[in-house]
């Protein structure tokens, strides 16, 4: 695969003292922001490649480890990726009675399918990731997440995910969206149809979970999922994690299920078993659903 030079990609001089070197920082895509920037200082870059799909970048930052970016965007930091994938599968999972069956849409960085293998009732894990290219960058220098590819149940199909969920009704248990933002091929992951067919695609007391943006920059996208989310999942609900190196410090989920409550079901023996753990606890996976005041406002009819 291809690398490229640093001055190709979203990288700009920082200089704040001119006694000082020229030192190289990430600038993370303002264009679905909010007039807002992270800056992240790095020592080089590993990989840059332009896919059929998008940009992928992977760098070795200076504090924070190694950084994956995607069309500009932060799609994670070694420093404190655990946050966001421990809180998108162990939430939905350990409210779920019996999840054998799983799907995740996206995900090509394998932090979610390493979180939903340490599930020993977890049968299968299907990864419907439509860019090859960025599994493949991950397998290479971010083994701590895609090391989990290779787990015998797991099995990734790159296809586009809107479609294979809707060729595949009452398949899943677990259906389990680790998308980008609403931009370019993500875009069809936050209209009511794609949600639509992942209520089809869902077995008996199935659950989705949903990447759903932060309640500080992009309100407009919450209270647009929930116009027609609330219609299609009898249960809904919203909760959200702390991640410091994504924009506004924190990120949201939707949970919609087909029965089970987020909060009331939780199966804390499972959770007691599980290893490896650095953020999610059964008191944080309930205090997550309560949300401040402003945010409460999203979800009252109009």
């Amino acid at each position: 695969m291809k690398k490229a030079d640093e001055k190709d990609i979203s990288l700009v001089d920082f200089n704040p003292r001119t006694d000082q070197m020229t030192e190289l920082w990430f600038q993370d895509s303002i264009e679905f922001g909010h007039g807002c920037s992270l800056h992240i200082k790095i020592k080089n870059v590993l990989f840059h490649y332009k896919s059929k799909f998008q940009e992928i970048i992977i760098m070795e930052t200076e504090k924070m480890g190694r950084m994956l970016a995607i069309d500009g965007i932060t799609m994670l930091t070694e420093f404190d990726e655990f946050a966001y994938h421990e809180m998108i599968v162990h939430v939905p999972l350990l409210v779920h009675p019996d999840p054998r069956k799983v799907l995740v849409i996206g995900g090509g960085d394998g932090g979610t399918v390493r979180e939903i293998i340490k599930h020993p009732e977890v049968q299968e894990v299907h990864v419907c990731e439509i860019d090859e290219e960025v599994v493949r960058a991950c397998r290479e220098y971010l083994p701590s997440l895609a090391s989990s590819f290779d787990d015998p149940r797991v099995k990734v199909f790159y296809e586009d995910g809107a479609k294979y969920v809707k060729e595949s009704p009452g398949s899943y248990d677990v259906i389990i969206v680790d998308s980008t933002d609403p931009l370019g091929p993500g875009q069809i992951l936050f209209q009511r149809e794609f949600y639509e067919d992942m209520k089809g695609a869902l077995l008996d007391q199935g659950i989705a979970v949903t990447q759903c943006e932060s309640m500080y920059l992009h309100q407009h996208v919450i209270r647009g999922v929930y116009s027609f989310a609330k219609d299609i999942f009898p249960r809904l609900g919203y909760y959200f994690t702390m991640v410091p190196t994504y924009p506004s410090g924190l990120i949201g989920f939707y949970f919609c299920s087909l029965s089970r409550d987020p909060v009331s079901d939780i199966d804390e023996d499972r959770a007691r078993t599980l290893k490896g753990l650095k953020y999610y606890t059964p008191e944080l996976h309930r205090s997550s659903f309560t949300l401040p005041r402003f945010a409460t406002e999203f979800f009252r009819p109009e």
